[in-house]
């Protein structure tokens, strides 16, 4: 655990590169450096954030009155002797870069991970978003997360079964109140096949990138070729030199409706499983670009450019992520975001959520 600093601009430790200062902020690179870090601020009754790649983060401009614990820990460790596995577990410490473990797990040939190359941000953050992208999300690999129970005060793990997976969401993200998390996770323990092919590709898009029928599989290498060129296409790999990747990722989530509440829109609207009887998913970008929200909305002659001033804009590249050209602030960021989502809701009747978690901000 190092020093505490005070007056650290959060805007530096994000991907939308917005956010105020942090009354204070501790760095931890270890399993007992993170705990001591969060001990030490629940002592003294302060007001928690955890923070470590910030890219499914969105900070109020007035910063974090309290102490933020920047997840520093690194390294991962390979066990593949227990065959009844059928595999490889690799232990990840929460503060490892993720896309880094999956280049990893390709080049040695340990499948599963392939499709969700790319994906900024820590391993730790992972189980908490159930992060996903490409018809594949971390649920389908994640064996146990190792955390620190700030209730208990003790260590806890939690089974794949008791992280409650759902879309987009888990028991520990269920559990965390403004930033603040019951469960502070120290360590990600994934369970990976063996072989150089990739799990079923079961994205159209992937699908159509590779040259092969949904359902079926390609070389991992390949997978991650792909997946890799289709994110920067859409500006969602960072890249300093690209305004386009600076912003949270995807700002909204595909919403999952009633299926009566789905047959009332247009018949080309894209459908897919939810995974709740009843209830389908819908696709976000579609909404937002029926609704007449353009890619680079907010650069032009529009409203967006008159609430943000063309410092925010939606990307250029595709209609889910909404971009800080260079100068923006959180308020401009969220001023786009909330007429795209009541431009939505007057169309179509479907308020869209936002993915990220908003900390001294709302949408």
């Amino acid at each position: 655990m190092t020093a505490p600093v005070t007056g650290t601009r959060l805007a530096d430790l994000t991907t939308a590169r917005v956010g105020g200062p942090a009354h204070k902020l501790v760095g931890a690179s270890t399993e007992q450096g993170i705990i001591e870090a969060v001990r030490a601020a629940d002592g003294a009754g302060e007001p928690l954030l955890i923070i470590s790649g910030g890219s499914n983060l969105l900070i109020g401009d007035d910063g974090f009155d309290g102490t933020v614990v920047r997840i520093a820990s690194t390294g991962f460790t390979v066990n593949d002797d227990d065959a009844t596995c059928g595999g490889v577990m690799v232990n990840v410490q929460a503060g490892h870069d993720w896309d880094d473990l999956v280049r990893y797990t390709v080049m040695h040939a340990f499948s599963g991970l392939e499709a969700l190359s790319g994906i900024p941000g820590s391993t730790g953050a992972t189980p908490v978003q159930n992060v996903g992208a490409y018809g594949a999300d971390v649920s389908q690999t994640i064996a146990t997360v190792r955390t620190f129970d700030r209730e208990t005060d003790r260590i806890k793990s939690f089974t794949n079964f008791e992280l409650k997976f759902g879309y987009r969401d888990s028991l520990l993200k269920r559990t965390t109140v403004d930033g603040s998390p019951r469960y502070v996770v120290l360590s990600v323990e994934f369970q990976l096949g063996l072989g150089r092919l990739s799990k079923p590709i079961r994205y159209a898009e992937l699908a159509r990138a590779l040259g092969v029928e949904v359902g079926a599989r390609a070389y991992a290498n390949d997978v991650r070729r792909e997946v890799l060129k289709l994110r920067r296409g859409k500006g969602m790999v960072l890249d300093a030199a690209d305004p386009d990747t600076r912003s949270t990722g995807s700002f909204f989530t595909n919403p999952i409706v009633p299926q009566a509440v789905a047959d009332t829109l247009p018949v080309d609207a894209p459908r897919y499983p939810s995974g709740t009887e009843g209830h389908v998913k819908l696709s976000a970008a579609w909404l937002i670009e029926h609704a007449g929200f353009s890619k680079g909305y907010g650069l032009g002659d529009d409203d967006a450019h008159t609430a943000a001033g063309g410092r925010a804009s939606l990307s250029t590249k595709h209609t889910l992520a909404v971009t800080n050209r260079g100068e923006a602030s959180t308020s401009d960021l969220l001023s786009v975001a909330r007429l795209v989502r009541d431009g939505v809701e007057n169309a179509f009747g479907i308020r869209l959520e936002p993915e990220p978690l908003l900390i001294g901000c709302v949408l």
